[in-house]
């Protein structure tokens, strides 16, 4: 203890720089009124205080946990601010990593859990790199607890919470405004939206799932200032972009992302898709089912979830290349490509996500096979089960038929000597239009013809 004592004192903090803050006492809401229950807050975040506190630095949970507990929902994850610097924090946990370039912070690790530990941030700077919009770029200097709240960009996420007192610290009346139900920025709207874009989705995220209005001041700039999305880099949008469509009011988060223009630098085709009857049925349809999945507890495949966003396109273009004359698979395999290319300048969706959502959406063709040996083979896919339920979807917006998707699923479900006796069944029974058997392929030049088949172009075509 002593040691570390002496550490903490020899250790050179970073430079503050001289600035002109107003200064005021912040609130300090006791448990009566915030209401904060300590036995639903992680214990790891309690212990990266309790630490913390021992080595002689501040230390608050903070942000979204704070405001989700206020409000009665379990958080997801809990992060903690404290003014120990990044290197002052590593050393006093046993799995600790900085990581960050643009915000440097360390993540301590507790098995499964990570808790996201920041130093307190300055106010804003000369010190700050900026894009010419004025975009933050890179921001590493340290600052007090006042200067950090006055940095955080909504008051319901500059609430800092003490395991120990259970005392809620609170510079922006964020508290109020959690019971009034309303969404505010800290500072001057259209300023703060330069500094980071992101902060205009992330207001419209937290309406929409905790059913808050957005304050006047806060919304007013947005519809003007929405094409300094396009300034945003794309992995920050695809995150941004899962958050909403995964935090259980999807459906909602669209709605109000259309009605202040923000949408387009999201998914470009969205307004395409939902211009088109079957197209609003089909969105609806899955963002509803993934609402519901979120609310029940259960886990989101964003694999699955981007498929089904973008799935009418596909279905559409695939249409349009066969009533030119390709072949099925060889149509679908242009059509996935088509699509993918539109989404991807503007939304990094990662690597894994596209193998698995073209793996999903190849499957499809297949299940129109029943016969033979195709039904087993389809049952040793990898992504067999998501490609059943994304039938699933397509039956309920009536693409196809819902005997067949309802036969797959109970396929899906049956153990092995039920499978077998239901292809037994399915062998004695006439065959269904395109369920004959398999045709020879043609070979060119002594090669058969893959049509849209291999890794990158999806399984086998299946005959008819």
């Amino acid at each position: 203890m002593i040691k570390k004592l002496i550490s903490k004192l020899f250790t050179p903090r970073a430079p503050r720089p001289i600035l002109s803050v107003k200064r005021h006492a912040p609130l300090r809401v006791p448990q009566t009124r915030h209401g904060i229950d300590r036995r639903l807050v992680s214990r790891h975040a309690i212990k990266v205080c309790d630490v913390l506190h021992e080595n002689g630095y501040q230390a608050y949970i903070v942000g979204g946990a704070v405001r989700d507990l206020i409000v009665g929902v379990q958080p997801k994850d809990f992060d903690v601010a404290t003014d120990a610097t990044p290197e002052q924090i590593q050393p006093l946990f046993r799995r600790a990593r900085i990581i960050g370039r643009r915000f440097r912070l360390v993540h301590v690790v507790f098995g499964q859990e990570i808790i996201e530990t920041s130093t307190f941030r300055a106010s804003g700077t000369d010190e700050q790199t900026t894009d010419e919009h004025g975009r933050i770029l890179r921001d590493n200097v340290f600052g007090t607890l006042e200067e950090d709240a006055a940095r955080r960009d909504f008051t319901l996420n500059a609430l800092y919470y003490d395991p120990a007192t259970e005392i809620v610290i609170d510079y922006h009346n964020g508290v109020a405004d959690l019971k009034k139900k309303v969404v505010s920025i800290i500072g001057d709207a259209a300023k703060r939206y330069r500094e980071d874009p992101v902060r205009m989705l992330r207001g419209v995220r937290f309406a929409a799932k905790l059913g808050f209005t957005i304050a006047p001041a806060t919304q007013a700039p947005i519809r003007e200032m929405a094409h300094l999305i396009e300034n945003v880099p794309a992995s920050r949008l695809f995150d941004e972009m899962l958050k909403m469509l995964t935090c259980g009011h999807a459906l909602e988060c669209l709605r109000r992302l259309r009605a202040e223009g923000l949408h387009k630098g999201l998914l470009p085709l969205l307004d395409v898709v939902l211009e088109q009857p079957d197209g609003e049925r089909f969105v609806k349809l899955a963002l509803e089912r993934t609402d519901q999945r979120v609310r029940s507890g259960k886990s989101v495949s964003p694999s699955f979830l981007f498929a089904a966003l973008l799935w009418q396109q596909v279905n559409q273009r695939w249409q349009q290349y066969r009533a030119e004359g390709e072949l099925p698979m060889p149509a679908l395999g242009m059509a996935v490509d088509s699509v993918l290319d539109d989404q991807t300048e503007k939304l990094a969706i990662q690597r894994r996500f596209v193998s698995d959502m073209r793996e999903i959406w190849f499957m499809q063709p297949r299940f129109e096979r029943r016969q033979g040996k195709a039904a087993w083979r389809m049952l040793e896919q990898p992504r067999f089960r998501a490609a059943c339920d994304f039938l699933q979807l397509r039956a309920a917006a009536g693409e196809v038929d819902s005997a067949l998707a309802q036969w797959w699923m109970d396929l899906a479900d049956a153990s092995d000597s039920t499978r077998a006796a239901m292809l037994e069944e399915l062998a004695r029974q006439p065959r269904a239009p395109g369920e004959g058997p398999a045709r020879k392929r043609r070979r060119r030049g002594g090669r058969s013809r893959q049509g849209g088949g291999g890794a990158e172009g999806g399984p086998e075509p299946a005959a008819g």
